[in-house]
This record gives structure tokens, C-alpha cells and sequence, in this order.
């Protein structure tokens, strides 16, 4: 090899949107990303061959599409004329994330092979849900596909802007917790020790909460591989019965909503998704039935996702929405006589979208009572716990003359 040149290793995706990696050598990564394009690949990662940052990085992760940018930009390209294939091919050059753009070239070569637009949606389950495919479907038998982008990327960006909410909200009470638990812990290991050290010699007994401290801090010492591993054993297990165990998944649940302000945010949230999901359907002119079917998976847990089928089958039954659901108490008062005067008036979507504007402000103001409640209370906590280890430890100190 010259020595004017080097190997570099190449990520990149093809015409078709599939991803591909390999070699190759050239006298800078500007000559391989020109080579890569001659072949029809976009370059999204080229670096030199070898080295441990290359060959020990972490794995890649998957990128997801971004649903609500990409309603947003398809809806403004069809509003102004421009067809769909040619929309596809604007939205894949000015895109700056690679999933997207292999997305877009995956979904154009469907299209352009015949399918229909919702029909090459439904390929990509993980980005693009029942409900989205629905409403696509609609608005391409209906001439009306720019107007459901449209009212798709507005449902999505509220849900999108509900779930960052909430995820910022419990992200600070969280980090302060584990924060002070880790000072606990190392004063438990490190400092208590020395203290013990310096209390050896004392001819009198300790304080009582002061020999508690140091028996605490020693059974820590001994155990901290186990308990590590047995909270680690716990937590995972945990996690493995709320994914794969139905009955532990229903029943974690219904724990969680009887917390006092925890349940009632999480409570407000899924019906503020069931609302506005099943609004936005039945608006677009998706049949009832057909709409809760697949409202049911996007309402945000299976405790509730169980409750909507269970609707579906009494509406299918004959029931009215109302009526239906009166016979479960996950549906609050509210949204019930919001039902009954949507299905009575023939507004019911309209309902629909003031029942989750209204369960979107209590979910804030949930966000902000329970923000309230946290912050002084762990830091309370936290103070005690430090403040109660620091005591301990000076207290016999504070109680020196009687120990000499």
C-alpha cells in the first residue's frame, strides 16, 4: 500500500435503502466519499480501518423515524402540489438523519411499484402504527391524504409533547434521589470506616446509633457485591414480568394507579390518548368499531388498552360509546358526558378533542403538583440520611470528655 494512502472502513446506505459497510483505501475520507457515491451510497460514517476506536466502539443503534417531522413535511409538499414520489425525493435530500432517508427511499420504491401509500406504511410497524395506517388509508380513498398529514403530525407532536412532559418531570426527582443515595453509599463504604478506626481505641461503649452506623456501614462492606447483584437480579426481573407476563403487567399497574397523584397523571395521560387518537379517527371518517380497534394499542398501557377492547365488544353488541363505557371505571365521569352529548348532538369527535385538551391540562397540572410534592420531599429525605450518618458519626466525638 503507498504510503500516501491508509485504509478506511465505510458505513453507508444504497439507492434502496439498505445499510452496508466495508473498506476501502484512499488518500483522505473525502476520496472514499466520493467512491461511495459513484457506486449509488450515501455515506453516513468513514473513518480509518483498525484502532481500538473502531473496532471497540459501541454497537450502532437503530435509528426511528421521526413519525411527526415526517407527517409535517409530506402534508406541506402534497398541500403545495407536489406528487407524492417527487415529495419523496425533497424530503430524502434535504433530510440530515440517515433512518429517515432510508425510509423515504424504502416507502418511494413502494409506491412507485404500485402500492399504496398506506399499504407501504404498514411495512414499517415500528415507526408507523395501526391507527396512522388507518387514517392514510382513509385519506388516500377520500382525496383528502394532505389534510390527514396533517391532522396525523398535530395528534402526534400533542402526544409527543405529552411524553417528553412527563419524562422531564420525573427526570429531576430521579437524579436527585439516586444522587444522594450514592453519597449515603459512599459515606457507608469510605468515610464511616476511618471513623471506626479512630473510635477502636475507646475504652466505652459507642452511642447506640453510632455502633448501628458502623455495624450498617461493616454488613455493607462484607455484602455490596450480592446486594448489587441481587438489586440488579430484582430490577431485571421486574422489568422481564411488565414486558412478557401478561398478569404481572395488569397487575403492576393497577398498584401504580392507586398512588395518589402518580395514578392520576398516569390515568389522565391514557385518556388523553384515547381521546384524541379517537377523535382524530372517527373525524377522518373511520367507523367506530374499526377506530377503537386501533386506539386500543396507542393509549399508553394494557390496563387501558384491555378496557377500549372491551368497549369495542360492547359497542358491537349494541351498545352506544356511553353506555359502554359506564361499565368500567377507567373511564372517567367527565369523558363519559362528554360521549353522551357527542353521540346525542352527532359531534362526538369534537367531544372527543375537548376531552383530551381537558385531560392534557390535568395531566399538567398533575406534572407540577407532583413536581411540588417530590423536590422538597427527597431533599428531606436526603437530608436526613446524610445529616443522620454525619451526626453519627461526631457524636461520640461531641461526647469525647466521657469516652477518654
Amino acid at each position: 500500500m503507498p504510503a500516501s494512502t491508509r485504509l478506511y472502513a465505510w458505513e453507508g446506505v444504497n439507492a434502496a435503502g439498505v445499510a452496508q459497510q466495508g473498506e476501502r483505501t484512499g488518500r483522505s475520507p473525502a476520496f472514499v466519499q466520493a467512491w461511495l457515491h459513484q457506486q449509488g451510497i450515501r455515506a453516513t460514517r468513514v473513518r480509518p480501518a483498525g484502532g481500538l476506536a473502531w473496532r471497540w466502539r459501541w454497537p450502532a443503534r437503530a435509528g426511528k423515524a421521526d413519525a411527526p417531522g415526517f407527517s409535517r413535511q409530506l402534508a406541506t409538499l402534497l398541500m403545495a402540489g407536489v406528487p407524492l414520489l417527487q415529495a419523496f425525493e425533497v424530503m430524502a435530500r434535504s433530510s440530515a438523519e440517515a433512518a429517515m432517508t432510508a425510509l423515504v427511499a424504502r416507502l418511494k420504491q413502494d409506491v412507485a411499484a404500485g402500492q399504496g401509500l398506506a399499504d407501504a406504511l404498514q411495512r414499517h410497524p415500528g415507526w408507523f402504527d395501526g391507527l396512522y395506517c388507518n387514517l392514510i388509508r382513509v385519506g388516500e380513498h377520500s382525496g383528502t391524504l394532505d389534510r390527514q398529514l396533517e391532522q396525523m403530525a398535530l395528534m402526534l407532536e400533542k402526544r409527543q409533547a405529552l411524553r417528553q412532559k412527563v419524562r422531564k418531570a420525573m427526570l429531576y426527582p430521579a437524579l436527585l434521589l439516586l444522587t444522594g443515595l450514592g453519597v449515603a453509599t459512599l459515606l457507608l463504604l469510605e468515610v464511616v470506616p476511618r471513623f471506626e478506626g479512630m473510635f477502636a481505641g475507646a475504652d466505652k461503649a459507642l452511642p447506640a446509633f453510632t455502633q448501628w452506623v458502623i455495624d450498617l456501614s461493616t454488613g455493607l462492606g462484607k455484602h455490596a457485591l450480592w446486594l448489587a447483584l441481587v438489586g440488579a437480579g430484582v430490577g431485571l426481573g421486574a422489568r422481564e414480568l411488565y414486558r412478557r407476563h401478561l398478569p404481572g403487567r395488569l397487575w403492576m399497574l393497577r398498584w401504580v394507579l392507586r398512588v395518589p397523584v402518580v395514578g392520576r397523571l398516569l390515568g389522565h395521560a391514557a385518556l388523553a390518548r384515547f381521546a384524541r387518537s379517537l377523535g382524530t379517527a372517527y373525524g377522518a371518517g373511520v367507523p367506530l368499531l374499526d377506530a377503537l380497534d386501533t386506539v386500543a394499542p396507542v393509549c399508553g398501557n394494557s390496563l387501558h388498552e384491555r378496557a377500549i377492547r372491551r368497549l369495542r365488544q360492547n359497542v358491537a353488541n349494541g351498545l352506544g360509546l356511553q353506555q359502554a363505557m359506564e361499565a368500567d371505571e377507567l373511564f372517567a365521569p367527565l369523558l363519559r358526558q362528554l360521549v353522551a352529548v357527542g353521540e346525542s348532538s352527532g359531534t362526538l369527535d369534537r367531544m372527543l378533542n375537548k376531552a383530551a385538551e381537558h385531560y392534557e391540562v390535568r395531566v399538567s397540572e398533575a406534572l407540577e403538583q407532583l413536581t411540588t410534592l417530590l423536590e422538597p420531599a427527597i431533599v428531606l429525605i436526603l437530608g436526613l440520611l446524610v445529616g443522620g450518618l454525619v451526626v453519627a458519626m461526631y457524636l461520640p466525638i461531641f461526647q469525647l470528655g466521657s469516652l477518654i
